[in-house]
């Protein structure tokens, strides 16, 4: 890999990834949408010299294939809201291929555990039946057929896979990630799902360097990867690091069924959390093994340190 281009470099995966290719020196082309958020984003980094922004529409194969300048892959990093998700997903997927495959280029697509449903294995490996149950899983399974479909047959894909993630990076469209802002902030806070029941996390910064060393791999493409956390933990755990890292003693609420439908009626993204609720009480676990086995050790920052660095970051930001 010589020359990267990230797109929806501002989010929260995309941040990472953009971070990580920086740091190994790696000539690195930030897309986004608003050039205000790709200069405060480049300038939290010290304006390094390997970094040039790119002002584009991730929805117009144009805006792409005229600013990715000779870059050899392509990290698809940007989302649409959770509302949005059946009629936008695929679409916003389709122009990004058409892009890559125009240009010639490799994609690391980013997604997550959706398409796997209800486990049936645990730790789940890539071979995991994809038995998906929910609008947003069978979404997922129809993303990726579009993603590996031979139509493209001038990019090569991969699809690396992401349980929930925390970071200093990470934003609202993450579970965790609008919890730790709100403590961050000294506010009450919510907290979706089960608090009680251990989950798997991954720090942003641990799977942003498992995805560049993915990246840099000829045969990694044509698969899916997954990307493992540190380990499982629960809820009322990452509030007690929080809170200890934040200095804050304000109730964290959890939200549960009742009360994301009640706020749903305000915020229609919280209304459509409701149907993946089964996740935070049937937790799946990634497999590293793949990884582990193919590329080498996976990343782990314990969540005392993870967690505790995000709230401090978070609050040098105000």
């Amino acid at each position: 890999m010589i020359k990267a281009i990230v797109i929806g470099a501002t989010g929260g995966s995309g941040a990472a990834i953009t971070e990580e290719l920086v740091k190994r020196g790696i000539r690195t082309i930030a897309f986004g949408r608003s050039r205000q958020k790709l200069e405060q984003f480049a300038s939290s980094l010290g304006n390094p010299v390997n970094l040039s922004l790119a002002i584009g529409d991730a929805f117009q194969p144009d805006d792409i294939v005229s600013q990715a300048d000779g870059a050899d892959v392509l990290f698809h990093c940007a989302n649409v809201p959770y509302h949005e998700m059946v009629d936008k997903l695929i679409p916003l997927g389709e122009s990004v291929m058409e892009a890559a495959n125009r240009i010639g280029i490799k994609v690391v697509a980013i997604d997550g555990i959706y398409p796997y449903g209800r486990k049936q294995m645990d730790p789940v490996t890539e071979d995991h039946p994809k038995q998906p149950h929910t609008k947003k899983g069978k979404i997922r399974l129809a993303y990726e057929q579009m993603l590996f479909s031979p139509r493209w047959d001038c990019a090569k894909v991969m699809i690396v896979r992401l349980p929930d993630y925390y970071g200093p990076t990470a934003n609202e469209a993450s579970y965790l990630g609008s919890t730790l802002q709100a403590i961050a902030d000294g506010k009450m806070a919510f907290f979706i799902g089960n608090m009680h029941v251990p989950r798997e996390y991954v720090y942003l910064p641990d799977a942003a360097a498992m995805i560049a060393e993915l990246a840099g791999r000829d045969f990694a493409y044509g698969q899916n990867w997954h990307i493992p956390g540190s380990g499982l933990i629960a809820g009322k755990e990452i509030v007690r690091i929080a809170q200890a890292a934040s200095g804050s003693t304000k109730p964290v609420i959890p939200l549960k069924k009742t009360g994301l439908s009640l706020l749903g009626m305000a915020v229609p993204v919280m209304k459509e959390v409701v149907e993946m609720l089964y996740l935070t009480d049937e937790p799946l676990t990634l497999s590293g093994e793949k990884y582990e086995r193919l590329i080498g050790p996976v990343p782990a920052t314990p969540f005392e340190e993870g967690i505790s660095f995000t709230i401090r970051t978070l609050q040098q930001r105000k």
